[in-house]
């Protein structure tokens, strides 16, 4: 593994560097702003060890047709702003000829005008749908979205016969856009959303929301949309009030950095996750299996740490980039970009992915799995 240093800071974020993966002397640069530090830690830190982990292994074995990558990892710590100013930098004095990363939705629509604009592939690593529609020629996204995970809970509340939900969100980009897309999807799925809180980035007690939640008349079941620490104090508390109903998380919780958090009251909590999580548990017969074990193996040898979907998706993200930029025969940003475009039958930790002109994920709903937490385990539900 090279060693790591410091070339750059951001006064408003303090501790934003950026890290060379390989040596000096390589020829193709791609890029990535990620949110290491900061409150999303939890995201950035896994993504970035994703990176170097299958960097070094693409290296390895002689590169892409012949040429190995230089990765140049930046820091925003969770700043929108640091992650515009490091994206232009890699655009404009790097010279990268394609991004992986944007850790949050946040991040991500930050340095979209920047990748956009420079005409350079950018796979980002946030949540949002809105990172991908409309559609915008020269972004990808690798996570499942906010949408899907709405669709995907509604879907398990309706097989519990529970109909009448309420809604406690959190105001950052991602939480705010997930509250939206659940209460924009609800009536086709027929769900009725009949109460909605929100909390802040820095709030501590959520009791007031779910006191006013738990006096509603019809709730059913309460959908947390939201990630970092509030979740975690929404499940502690949720238990703390002994709200009867069933609590549901998105996507944007899964690491057991959200059970650890939550402690003894996240057992019973369910949420959509790629089927990473729940690796060992997938019959043999399920494509993702093999894909999905290894990376996890991989993954936790390599860095003593349990794997999280975050680190997938940091996967899945440079291995379209190389698989595309392989098929190009170049590193030419447009054919890159085309390719990643035609990427058809990729199997990655989050799902199969297809893309095509019209949609630049490339994953439907059977790509993810509904989990319930168990005794601080992640299961399957069935």
């Amino acid at each position: 593994m090279a060693n790591f240093r410091v070339a750059a800071a951001f006064a408003a974020v303090g501790l934003a560097t950026a890290l060379l993966a390989c040596p000096a002397s390589a020829q193709v640069k791609i890029g990535s702003v990620l949110s290491v530090t900061g409150p999303a830690s939890f995201l950035g830190e896994p993504e970035k060890e994703t990176l170097k982990i299958y960097v070094d292994k693409i290296n390895a074995k002689g590169g892409i047709d012949g040429q190995k990558l230089q990765l140049i990892i930046y820091d925003d710590g969770g700043n929108a702003n640091a992650a515009r100013t490091f994206a232009t930098r890699l655009v404009e004095q790097d010279k990268v000829v394609a991004m992986v990363g944007g850790a949050t939705t946040g991040t991500s629509m930050a340095e979209i005008p920047v990748f956009q604009d420079a005409q350079i592939p950018f796979i980002s690593l946030g949540g949002s749908i809105r990172i991908i529609q409309p559609v915008k020629k020269w972004v990808f996204k690798t996570p499942h979205t906010d949408r899907m995970a709405c669709e995907k809970i509604f879907a398990d509340l309706k097989k519990r016969k529970l109909t009448k939900v309420a809604l406690i969100s959190g105001t950052d980009a991602f939480g705010k856009s997930m509250r939206d897309q659940c209460i924009a999807v609800a009536p086709k799925a027929g769900i009725t959303i009949v109460h909605v809180e929100n909390y802040g980035p820095h709030d501590s007690d959520m009791t007031p929301q779910l006191t006013k939640i738990k006096a509603t008349p019809g709730v059913q079941a309460v959908i947390n949309t939201g990630f970092g620490q509030g979740p975690a104090i929404v499940t502690r508390d949720y238990r703390q009030l002994g709200i009867p109903y069933p609590l549901y998380q998105s996507h944007g919780v899964a690491s057991k950095q959200f059970i650890k958090l939550a402690g003894p009251a996240a057992n019973g909590v369910r949420l959509p996750a790629a089927a990473l999580l729940v690796a060992d548990q997938l019959p043999d017969s399920d494509p993702q299996k093999p894909v999905v074990v290894a990376y996890k193996k991989t993954f936790e040898a390599k860095t003593g740490k349990p794997v999280s979907t975050f680190g997938g998706h940091a996967y899945d993200a440079l291995m379209i980039f190389a698989a595309a930029a392989k098929r190009a025969g170049s590193f030419d940003k447009a054919k890159v970009r085309d390719q990643i475009e035609k990427t058809k039958g990729f199997i990655g930790t989050g799902g199969t992915f297809n893309m095509s002109p019209t949609n630049h994920l490339g994953l439907d709903l059977s790509a993810f799995r509904m989990l319930e937490i168990k005794d601080g385990e992640w299961t399957l539900v069935h």
